[in-house]
C-alpha cells in the first residue's frame, strides 16, 4: 500500500450538503482554504514521519475535487507539482462525484500528474441515493466509470451500508454493480450519524435507525467476501479513525469502532475456523491453528474474542496460534496438538 498523504478540502465543490456528510467531524479541524505554507508542512511532515518503503502519493480528499472552481483546481495541483518532479511523491489522486468528471476536467487532472479518481458512489439504488441528497444517480457512476477507463485512469468507488431506505437486497445490488464495472479498488463503510447533519435529525426524530455493530460487521463481511472473489481490492473497511471522531458527541449513533476491518476480518476468520471444527471431533482437545503472519491479529480477533468464543464453542480445551510464513494470507489449517 502507498504512503497516502491526505489534504482535506473540507467540503469544497459540493453542490450541497449529503444528509450523513460533516467532514469538520469526521476529519478534524482542516481550514476552509489550504494555502501552499500549509500545503507544504503537511506534506513534509508526512514525507518526514510516514513509512516510506513503498509508493507515496498526495490525496486531495472531503471533497468535490472536480466541482471546485477550475482556478482553484489548479491551484492545489500546482502545490503539489513540485513533489511529483522531484520524485519525492509518485502520483496524486482526488475524490469527487460521479456527475462531476467530464472530459475538459480530465485533461486538466491528467497535465497535473492524478493517476487516481475515487468516485464517491456511496449507494448504486437511485432510490438509496435520493433519500441520501446525494442529486446523483446510478447512471452517473457508470458514464463516470466508462470516461475514466477511456482515459487511462486508476478508479476506486466508495460504498456505505446502511443509508437511509437501504437494507441487504439494495447494498447487495450496489455491490454486484460496482463488481460489473470493474473498479481498480473499493472503499467500505457503515453508516454514522455524525452531529450536525440532517441523519442526526432524522436519528432524534425516530425517523432513522442505524445499523448495529453486528448487522454491520455482517453486511460488510458479505461485500469484502464478493469483492475478494472478483479479486477487486478493498482499500478500506470503515472510517479512519480520527480524534475529532473520538471526541464525545461527534458521533451520535451508528457502528463505530476504532478498529472495524479487524472486526470483519476477524468474523471471516471465525467462520472459517468454525468450518474446519465442524469437520471433526475436537472436543476436549487442545489444536493448533496455522495462519499467515500477518493475519495473527485478525485470527484471534479483537481482544483474543475469537480464540475464546471458538473454545468455548467446540468444547476445546485451549488453543494455539502458529506462524506460517508459506500460507496464503486468508488461510488456515487446524490440527490437534499430540
Amino acid at each position: 500500500m502507498p504512503l497516502i498523504i491526505p489534504i482535506f478540502i473540507m467540503h469544497q465543490g459540493c453542490p450541497h450538503r449529503c444528509s450523513f456528510c460533516n467532514q469538520q467531524k469526521a476529519a478534524g479541524p482542516y481550514p476552509k482554504d489550504i494555502s501552499e505554507a500549509f500545503f507544504r508542512e503537511t506534506v513534509l511532515a508526512h514525507l518526514r514521519h510516514g513509512k516510506k518503503a513503498g509508493p507515496v502519493q498526495i490525496a486531495f480528499y472531503g471533497g468535490n475535487f472536480t466541482g471546485m472552481a477550475a482556478p482553484d483546481q489548479t491551484r492545489l495541483l500546482e502545490y503539489a507539482k513540485p513533489y511529483l518532479e522531484n520524485g519525492s511523491v509518485e502520483a496524486v489522486r482526488i475524490s469527487t462525484r460521479p456527475d462531476c468528471i467530464d472530459q475538459e476536467q480530465l485533461d486538466r487532472l491528467k497535465k497535473y500528474g492524478v493517476q487516481i479518481v475515487e468516485i464517491g458512489a456511496q449507494s448504486l439504488v437511485d432510490d438509496v441515493l435520493k433519500q441520501a441528497n446525494r442529486g446523483h444517480g446510478a447512471k452517473d457512476v457508470d458514464d463516470a466509470v466508462r470516461l475514466l477507463k477511456a482515459n487511462g485512469m486508476q478508479i476506486g468507488i466508495h460504498l456505505m451500508a446502511g443509508l437511509p431506505g437501504d437494507g441487504l437486497e439494495g447494498f447487495t445490488h450496489s455491490v454486484r454493480h460496482t463488481i460489473s464495472l470493474k473498479p481498480h479498488m473499493v472503499r467500505i463503510h457503515p453508516t454514522l450519524v455524525f452531529a450536525g447533519t440532517a441523519l442526526a435529525q432524522d436519528y432524534r426524530n425516530g425517523n432513522y435507525e442505524p445499523l448495529s455493530l453486528d448487522e454491520a460487521v455482517s453486511i460488510c463481511k458479505l461485500a469484502l467476501q464478493q469483492f475478494v472473489a472478483a479479486e477487486i481490492p478493498v482499500i478500506r473497511i470503515g472510517l479512519q479513525t480520527t480524534p475529532e471522531m473520538e471526541r464525545e458527541g461527534t458521533v451520535i449513533a451508528g457502528p463505530y469502532h476504532p478498529a472495524f476491518r479487524s472486526l470483519v476480518e476477524s468474523s471471516l476468520f471465525f467462520d472459517r475456523a468454525s468450518t474446519l471444527l465442524s469437520q471433526r471431533d475436537f472436543l476436549g482437545k487442545t489444536v493448533v491453528f496455522s495462519v499467515a503472519p500477518r493475519d495473527d491479529s485478525s485470527f484471534r480477533g479483537w481482544r483474543n474474542e475469537n480464540l475464546r468464543n471458538l473454545q468455548k464453542s467446540f468444547g476445546l480445551s485451549g488453543i494455539r496460534v502458529s506462524p506460517a510464513p508459506t500460507h496464503p494470507p486468508g488461510t488456515l489449517d487446524v490440527c490437534v496438538v499430540e
